[in-house]
Order: C-alpha cells, then sequence, then structure tokens
C-alpha cells in the first residue's frame, strides 16, 4: 500500500475532480457569503439597527464567513495545516495583494484613527497569536483567549465609536444602505430567505472545497498547510478582494485600509480561535518561523508606512506590496518543489 499523501513513480494523479471541487465549492462559498450578509444587514437595518453595527458586526463577519467555515471544517476533520494556512495566507494576501493592488489603481489616504486605535491592535493581536503559539501547540485555552480578545476588542470598538458624534466607519456604512436601497432596504421575508441560503450553502459547500483541497494536496505530494496558503487563501480572500478594488475605481481607496485591517483581526482572533476551540492542534513550525513572522513584518511595515499626519499608501508602495506576496508565494512553491 502506498501512504496518503505520497506519489508512486511515473503515476500523474488526476486533479480534475478535486480542481472543480476547490474551485466549485470557492464560487458557491464566496457567492452564498456575500447573500448571506446582504440578508442580514437588511434584515438588521429593517429593524432599526444602527449602521455601524451592521458595519462592524453584520458585515464584518460577512466578510470573514469563508475563512472562518473552511477553517472550523477543516479543523473538524483533522487538517490544521489546512485551517491555519486558510487564516495566515489571507491575512498576508489581505495586507500583499489586495492592499497592494487597490494603492496600484489609487493612492490610499490615511485617517488618523487608523493610525491611533486599528494598526497598534493589530500589531498587538499578532505578537499575542505569536506567543500562544510559540510553544508549537494551538490548545483550546489558547483559542478561548483569542475569542475573549476579539469580544474585548469589539466591545470596546462599538463602545468608542457609539460614544463619537461622528463616526467615519458609521457614516460609510450609512452612506451604503443609502446607495444601495435594493440590498438594505428589501423585504424582511426576502432577507429572511437570503440568510437562510447563504448559510446553507456556506457550510453545505465548505466540505466539498476542504475535501477537494486535501486531495489535491495528497495527490500532489504536498501539505495540506501549502494549499491552505495559496489556493485556498486566495480564494477565501476573494470578498475582501472585491470591495477595495471597487471602492478605489469610485475614489474611495481609504475604505480598503480600513476593510484589511478588520479582516486581518478577524482572521487571527475568530479563525484561529475557532478552529482551535474545535479541535486542539499541533502547529507546524514553519507556521511560527515563516508565515506568522510574514504577517508580523508586512504589519510592521504598514504601520510605519502610515504614521504621519498626511500619510498616503502610494503607487509605488503597492507595487512593493504585491511583490513581496509575490515573492512570498514563490518561495513556497519553491519550497514544495525542493521538498
Amino acid at each position: 500500500d502506498v501512504p496518503r499523501g505520497t506519489k508512486t513513480e511515473g503515476h500523474v494523479p488526476n486533479m480534475t475532480l478535486p480542481l472543480l471541487g476547490v474551485l466549485g465549492g470557492l464560487v458557491v462559498l464566496v457567492w452564498s457569503a456575500d447573500r448571506f450578509v446582504d440578508g442580514a444587514a437588511a434584515a438588521a437595518n429593517h429593524f432599526a439597527i444602527s449602521p455601524l453595527l451592521i458595519g462592524m458586526v453584520i458585515v464584518g463577519f460577512g466578510t470573514s464567513a469563508p475563512e472562518m467555515v473552511v477553517s472550523a471544517i477543516a479543523s473538524s476533520q483533522g487538517n490544521p495545516g489546512l485551517a491555519l494556512g486558510n487564516a495566515y495566507g489571507s491575512n498576508i494576501a489581505n495586507i500583499g495583494l489586495i492592499l497592494g493592488l487597490t494603492a496600484l489603481i489609487c493612492p490610499i489616504a490615511v485617517h488618523s484613527q487608523i493610525i491611533r486605535k486599528e494598526l497598534p491592535i493589530l500589531l498587538a493581536v499578532t505578537a499575542l497569536t505569536a506567543v500562544l503559539l510559540f510553544d508549537n501547540q494551538l490548545r483550546r485555552w489558547d483559542a478561548f483567549a483569542l475569542l475573549a480578545v476579539f469580544a474585548a476588542v469589539m466591545g470596546w470598538s462599538i463602545y468608542q465609536s457609539l460614544r463619537s458624534r461622528s463616526d467615519a466607519f458609521a457614516t460609510e456604512m450609512a452612506d451604503e444602505i443609502a446607495d444601495k436601497p435594493e440590498t438594505y432596504v428589501m423585504p424582511l421575508s426576502r432577507a429572511v430567505l437570503w440568510i437562510a441560503v447563504g448559510l446553507l450553502l456556506l457550510i453545505g459547500s465548505s466540505p466539498v472545497m476542504v475535501g477537494g483541497a486535501v486531495e489535491i494536496a495528497e495527490g500532489l505530494g504536498v501539505s495540506d498547510l501549502l494549499i491552505g496558503l495559496t489556493i485556498v487563501a486566495i480564494g477565501t480572500s476573494l470578498p475582501e478582494l472585491a470591495s477595495p478594488i471597487v471602492a478605489a475605481r469610485k475614489d474611495e481607496p481609504d475604505i480598503a485600509l480600513g476593510n484589511v485591517i478588520r479582516s486581518n483581526l478577524f482572521n487571527t482572533l475568530v479563525v484561529v480561535g475557532i478552529a482551535g476551540s474545535i479541535a486542539p492542534m499541533a502547529v507546524a513550525a514553519e507556521i511560527l518561523r515563516r508565515d506568522v513572522l510574514i504577517v508580523a513584518l508586512l504589519s510592521v511595515a504598514l504601520y510605519f508606512v502610515c504614521k504621519g499626519s498626511k500619510a498616503r499608501i502610494t503607487r509605488t508602495q503597492g507595487g512593493l506590496l504585491v511583490a513581496s506576496y509575490l515573492g512570498y508565494t514563490a518561495w513556497l512553491i519553491f519550497g514544495a518543489l525542493r521538498g
């Protein structure tokens, strides 16, 4: 018998069905997450919930729903590399690829609130996860700690924003509701239908995508971590990719930076936290010394780029971010080929 994850000499595995499973699963996953967010936001708006809460809670969770569901399924099926690779690969793609592409389209102005509050929180959270994973274990108590930190950060952010008479994020969400009445002012029955359809398809498509990703990894003789960091991470980051590029084309690229930071907070605290609370897992050494390190370096670089009263992420800096992401991906592929 040939052990799982190894290739027999001269045998090229048929990747057609697993690849279709991954691509089809990702398409359905992203589409269903979008429908779920639309339905939940419309229902919340129907019950006069503030735009701030709709944006921070519903839209925030919704854009990270693919990562959450995929990592939860992967963890429950005993694929920790895929679960963690999805989370950290998405963080790297968010800063390197998504923010870089947005800046290439249109330079990004940096609001002072992002420097004072959001980026320092992201740096602190990244450092916290590095400490918790330092022993190459993600235990349930570690996962619960991450979820508790997320609850505290979210509660504090909402409290601070509600105290402020003019909150930029609330204003942004209110403008989006006004610009999309067909989405946020739909009948309640249709909103509930989209919530149900979106949730069912989210849950149903994730095992198909995870199963296809595991089969591809086994067929190619590479780790599920590599697949999670590349194919799955880019696919589950598609919701974050679409909105910043649209915002940049509308000459509102500053929205992209806030979206990326919030998405990375969700991924680091909630996605990893949910995966670890479902099943404690051993953490591959390369995740800490390579992937978490890359996330930290990109976050620190972003902080220093964004410092200053009139800071901007320029096209040149956007190009460097994209180049760093491509270099990281090439590093992963080269390492897999050498192995």
